[in-house]
């Protein structure tokens, strides 16, 4: 009996233990398991991060901490992998050759480039997933309030327009002005497709009609690799050769215009390219408004061929318009049609060391709604006696060099000069020529702001000889909340 017993005893002691080991085995390998299944998981989505995409994976489940005799055991969080960075890699895009300009205005970062490069200083900051897709989206803009004062009316109070000085009356009375329309919202999408990088820009500011802050577009397109389509710059323009002035409207000889186009990139060797456009721009003509009116006939083309490099740009484009004009019913006059079209030369040079030229000429016969200081005033043509519609002959160029005194102030000196020809079909208070100058000072002690002053100069020029001319102190104040 005493055997039996005394293995009972053993057994009553050693059971316990052995029945405490299995169950802490069995904890410890449930342990591993979950160590292992966490780690697997870290390491799917750190492999999904490097290889530019975006996984959704379940949560890793919380790893239970060994607790102490007698404690409640506490689960340990485990670390969240890193949001996900916008690079040109995850977007499958390349970097505009240029070197970076960060201009005042910020234009050539909302223009459309070939491939849909990043344009040149952007970093692609502010890009985020959005969950569920392979589309990334960034929400972007700046404050700007402008200060300006003119010694004489210059009849655009908002922006230095040289072809609105008024030449008669007025000109004795000094004007302040302060305003924030230039205040800008920019929200664009990018995502890599099966057919090619796709990129979406909508963009507005508030120089609208809808009151002194009505809402204006300023952009909306997309381009799905090379293909465009939408609202935005002319392709007749080039964005990289406007010189960085405080003033929005900038030198009046410079091509300006945005409007509905559909264009092409075609991608050639050695840093070239060529651009093939349509675009639509309605003939602007001087007409009898009583028994006439102009007519779209036709669209606009554009081609254009350029060339990129690390030192700067160069670019030559041509547009070929159509211009037509119908008379009334009735009115015993006819209608007429005829081609127009004209060249635009420009460039840059320099920029590795912050310093550097932009430059541009133009001409043509009918390309005046296409220009900064001449669009809108209806002078493409003008009908004759005939009833014939005659072209009008514009051309002018611009220069500008940018001077970075340190890596936080800079300057821009800007000249500008646009000639309209001399016709006796034309009012003599009609255009003839303008001249416009800016030099300026800005100071960026940080990217997410600015401050600039510039001391600006206009002349106008009418058909019969008379003249005006106004100075304008400005100065602005810049927020972007992305930078």
């Amino acid at each position: 009996m005493r055997l039996p017993l005394f293995l009972l005893c053993l057994a009553s002691v050693a059971l316990p233990g052995t029945v405490a080991a299995q169950t802490r085995d069995a904890d410890q390998d449930a342990e591993i398991q979950r160590l292992r299944q966490t780690v697997e998981q870290l390491t799917a989505r750190i492999q999904a991060l490097e290889g530019g995409q975006t996984t959704s994976t379940p949560s890793a489940a919380p790893v239970g901490v060994a607790a102490a005799p007698g404690a409640a055991s506490a689960p340990a969080v485990v670390p969240a992998a890193p949001a996900a960075v916008a690079t040109p890699t995850v977007l499958n895009v390349s970097i505009s050759p240029l070197p970076p300009r960060d201009p005042f205005d910020e234009d050539d970062q909302a223009a459309a480039r070939m491939d849909n490069e990043v344009p040149p200083g952007d970093e692609l900051e502010g890009f985020f997933a959005l969950p569920g897709t392979s589309t990334w989206l960034r929400l972007s803009g700046y404050a700007k309030l402008d200060a300006m004062y003119d010694d004489g009316d210059a009849g655009d109070s908002d922006m230095f327009i040289t072809s609105e000085i008024p030449v008669d009356g007025g000109r004795d009375k000094a004007r302040f002005n302060m305003h924030a329309r230039q205040t800008r919202f920019t929200i664009e999408a990018r995502r890599d497709t099966g057919a090619g990088p796709l990129r979406f820009v909508l963009q507005n500011d508030f120089f609208g009609s809808g009151g002194s802050y009505g809402y204006r577009l300023r952009h909306a397109y997309g381009q799905l690799g090379n293909t465009y389509a939408g609202f935005g710059w002319s392709a007749f323009m080039d964005l990289d050769s406007g010189p960085d002035t405080l003033d929005f409207a900038g030198p009046g000889a410079s091509p300006s215009a945005r409007l509905a186009s559909i264009r092409q990139y075609i991608p050639l060797r050695g840093g070239n390219q060529l651009i093939i456009a349509a675009e639509h721009r309605p003939p602007e003509l001087q007409l009898d408004g009583a028994t006439q009116q102009s007519r779209t006939a036709a669209p606009n083309l554009v081609l254009a061929a350029r060339h990129e490099a690390d030192w700067g740009s160069v670019q030559l484009a041509g547009v070929l318009r159509y211009l037509a004009f119908d008379s009334a019913r009735n009115s015993g006059e006819g209608s007429d049609s005829t081609t127009a079209g004209g060249l635009a030369f420009s460039g840059t040079w320099g920029g590795s060391s912050g310093s550097y030229f932009v430059f541009g000429a133009v001409g043509g016969q009918g390309i005046a709604a296409y220009l900064g200081d001449l669009g809108g005033l209806n002078l493409d043509g003008v009908v004759d006696a005939d009833n014939h519609l005659q072209t009008l002959q514009q051309y002018g160029g611009w220069v500008g060099y940018t001077h970075r005194w340190s890596q936080r102030w800079h300057s821009t000196l800007t000249w500008s000069r646009l000639y309209l020809e001399r016709d006796a079909l034309l009012d003599p208070s009609v255009f003839r020529r303008s001249d416009y100058a800016a030099a300026n000072l800005i100071w960026q002690p940080a990217p997410s702001w600015s401050w600039g002053a510039e001391v600006l100069y206009g002349k106008l020029e009418e058909q019969g000889g008379a003249s005006a001319d106004v100075f304008r102190v400005q100065t602005a104040l810049k927020y972007d909340f992305i930078k």
